[in-house]
Order: C-alpha cells, then structure tokens, then sequence
C-alpha cells in the first residue's frame, strides 16, 4: 500500500497508518517467532553436542553417594562394621581359591645358632605365613571313556558299558565346555572371533562356526527352562520391564530385545519390532504392577483390566538434569528428588526395604518431598515454552505424576526403572562387539541365554556350575518339577 499523495486526505493517512501498524506487528510476531525457534534449535544442538561429545554420567553426586557419605559421617562405628563385613567376604572369597601351599626351608648357611652353636633347630608353630594370587593359564583337556566289554566264553552273549551321559548326542564338545562359551559371549559379551584366538593360544582350535552351533543347539536344548522362567515372571506382584535396540544381519530394521524383572528372575526377550505384541505376550491377562518408563508400547497390559502402571523418577530426574542450564533453580528440583533417594538408602540401611516400616519412612520423607517437588513443576512451567527442554522435561513429570507417586502407595514398587536398564548393560556391550545377531532365531536363543546368565548372577549362582548340570538333566528331568531347574531352587537343592 502505497501512501497518498495529496496531503489533504487525511483519512487515507490514518488508513495508511494503520497499516503499517499492522505490519510493523506482523514482523514483529514473526521475529519473536524466529528467536523462539533459534534458541530451540541452540538448545537442541548443545544436548546434540554433550550426547556425542560429552560425559556420559552425570555430574552431580548422585543421592546414593550423598547418603553413603552423610552416613559415615554420623556413625562411625557402622562404617567400621561395614568394613569389617567386607575383610570377612574378601577371607571367605579367598578361601574358595584352589590353595596350594609353597614351604620355604631356612636357608643351609642359617640353621646354627651363632650363640651356642646348635644345630637342631626346633619349629616355631607353622611357620611365617603370607599369600599371593597367582594366575595359572586355563587349558583344555581331552578325556577319552573307555567303555568296558565282556563277554561270555559260550560264544552267545557280550556286554559293554553304558556310554557317559551327554547333553548333546554325537557332539565332540562337553557341557562344561558350551558353559564355557555361553558365558563369555552372553555372560562376559566376547565375540566369538576373540574367543577363537584366545582357544588357538590355549591349545585348541576350533571355528566360530562350531562353536556358534553349539551355543545354538544348547540354547535350544534350555529353552523349556526360559520358557517356565517368563511363566514365574508373570506370577510377579510388581514387574520392572525396559527394551533396547540390536541389529540384525542383513536387515535394515532394527530389532529389540527386552528385558523383564520380577525379584531375582531376569527374563529376555527378542523381538523383530517395538511393537505392543511382546509385552502381552509376557505379561497379559496377568495382575500387579509394572515399573517401566512412557512408552506406549506397555499400555495395553496396564489397561483397567491389566496391570498397575508405576512411573520411573530417575527419568523425570534425568530430563530435568540435561535442561538445567534453562533454568538455575533446576537444582533444588533434583535436590528434592535427592531427598527420596536417600530415603531409600536408608530404608536398605536399616533391612526395612519392601516393609510396612519402609512405607511409613516413604510417607514420612519421601512424600514431603515430592510434594514439594510437584510444586516447584508448577511454578517452573510459566516460564518455560513447551517445546524447550526445560518445558519437555517439566510436562513429562507433570502428565505422568500418578504413576510417578505410585510408590508411595506399595512398599514392594521401586522409585525407578533403574535395576531393568542396568540389565540392559549386557545387550548394549554385545552390541558394540558382536554388533549383530544372525537372524530371528538366533535372537530368540542369545535372549534365553541371557536369560539363564543374568538369573544366575542376581541367585548368586555360578552358571559355570549351573549350565553343565542342567545341560546334563533336563532331557530326563519330569516336566512337572521344572522349576527345580531353575537357578533360585538349583541352589536350594545344592
């Protein structure tokens, strides 16, 4: 719009004028706009930058360091206790090595005695006495059975002994052996092309294709028992449940592999996609609760007829954490969530966890807190826009409080989903060094192995004890006692 040019239209200036109100106001909106969106895409790079080149922990202390450290300070005399328990464990741990003991004569030169001159010493108790760990290479061994024969001097009967038991039929390998291998690749996550050479160095050769049929073969020959094992999960009161990617071969797609925790049974599972399909298949039509973070895929097994959702606060903490910079008054909010952790310190501390004594330290401490976290959410959520991180982190917390609280109502639910990301640790190890899995199948049974591994390690079991046993029994063991197979009650029988 162009302005007039004779003077004495007024009303076409006023006209005038107001349009270029409006559009000085336009490009205004606009410029606010652009700000917006650049200090967006900023924020967004610096997160960029600290994930690819940053730390990957975080800096502050964490509340379980806090409370470790404020406890020594107050009571000296647990602190001394602890260390004792530690020196005793260290002994017990010590006393489990093969031992061998090395005397060392008194040197020739030394057995008189320069005052008289005697030269029949006497022994004083056993001896000075002090100790090293040694390493002695590991080797294999070749063990040949030689079955006995007879037979009768009629020419009509002849006899030989029964072969020795073996889990698989033809193989060359033992259950020791295969035990071996599970637990360095899904146990340790060693390639196989590593353990091909650490074998060469230790006298035998072997190809990573056998020994990829074997850990395949046996996996498969165990999976009844990850099969009863998921059957126990789902029995769980409170389930904690997490997923992470894995590639594989010759597929653009990304796979998942699950975890699953209920108590001290860790379940596995792979799958071809994230969707909904493997959670109801673990856990549907069963009742209790499930720990686990926002995704949606766990929304149909926490449904009215389903399960009770419990949210992860070490998530709300962690968003909050990587916004800080947005906000100064971030660290009183991770303060607060601090003084929830030290209660649960505490709680351990004490030996009340998952008691009606733990739910009133909850209520006393931990409740407070999180009312006064919830506060300062509120207040914070003026002054950020929704779609900085700050105003991401702070909705998150917001729109799932129900279920972040949820502790506060059961004993048994864990503030976080801490302990099936840990479990996690494993399969993002492999992923770095074994980089795949073959193909569906091979997913199914590196999931079951993992499976028996990581049980084994939460019931204090060594699976090197355990997978050989179990190998050799399951194919006689009867159906109905199964559970006598798994690690929690292979312990007990022990």
């Amino acid at each position: 719009m162009a302005p007039p040019e004779d003077e004495t239209h007024a009303c076409d200036w006023q006209e005038y004028a107001r349009y270029l109100e409006s559009q000085v106001q336009k490009h205004a909106g606009q410029l606010e706009e652009s700000n917006a969106n650049a200090a967006l895409l900023k924020e967004q790079v610096e997160a960029m930058k600290r994930r690819l080149f940053g730390k990957k922990s975080e800096k502050v202390p964490s509340a379980e360091r806090d409370a470790r450290r404020q406890k020594r300070a107050e009571d000296r005399e647990a602190q001394k206790a602890a260390a004792l328990r530690k020196r005793q464990e260290n002994i017990v741990g010590k006393l489990e090595l093969e031992t061998e003991e090395v005397k060392i004569p008194v040197p020739p030169e030394q057995r008189t005695c320069p005052s008289c001159k005697n030269e029949h010493l006497k022994p004083v108790g056993r001896g000075k006495r002090s100790s090293i760990i040694d390493y002695i290479p590991g080797y294999f061994r070749r063990r040949v059975f030689c079955q006995e024969t007879l037979k009768c001097t009629c020419g009509k009967y002849i006899v030989s002994a029964p072969p020795p038991e073996k889990a698989s039929e033809g193989s060359r390998y033992s259950e020791g052996f295969v035990a071996h291998l599970m637990v360095s690749k899904c146990g340790d996550s060693i390639p196989l092309y590593r353990l091909e050479k650490q074998y060469k160095r230790a006298g035998l050769t072997i190809s990573r294709s056998t020994m990829n049929d074997l850990l395949h073969r046996h996996a498969e020959l165990l999976s009844p028992l990850v099969t009863r094992l998921f059957a126990r999960i789902a029995e769980g009161g409170v389930v904690l449940a997490d997923e992470t990617s894995i590639k594989v071969h010759h597929s653009s797609k990304r796979a998942w592999m699950w975890v699953f925790i209920s108590e001290n049974l860790i379940g596995y599972r792979f799958s071809l996609d994230r969707s909904q399909k493997t959670p109801e298949d673990i856990l549907g039509g069963s009742n209790g609760v499930l720990v686990a973070d926002a995704f949606s895929g766990y929304n149909s097994i926490t449904n009215t007829d389903g399960r009770t959702r419990a949210g992860c606060l070490a998530h709300a903490r962690r968003k909050i954490y990587e916004a800080r910079e947005a906000d100064q008054t971030a660290d009183k909010a991770i303060e607060m969530i601090g003084k929830v952790y030290r209660a649960e310190h505490d709680a351990k501390e004490q030996g009340v966890a998952q008691t009606e004594s733990h739910l009133e330290l909850r209520k006393k401490r931990a409740a407070p807190a999180m009312k006064e976290f919830n506060s300062w959410l509120n207040a914070a959520k003026e002054k950020h826009a929704p779609k900085s991180a700050m105003g991401k982190a702070i909705n998150y917390a917001l729109r799932h409080w129900t279920e972040l609280t949820r502790f506060l109502e059961d004993a048994r639910i864990p503030v976080d989903n801490n302990r099936s990301e840990a479990a996690l640790r494993v399969v993002a190890l492999g992923r770095k060094n074994f980089l795949f899995v073959g193909n569906e199948t091979a997913g199914k049974n590196l999931a079951g192995i993992y499976s028996l591994i990581a049980t084994c390690d939460a019931c204090g079991v060594n699976p090197l004890h355990y997978l050989p046993d179990v190998m050799r029994r399951i194919s006689t063991h009867p159906a109905r006692k199964i559970d006598e197979l798994l690690p929690d009650l292979w312990k007990q029988a022990q």
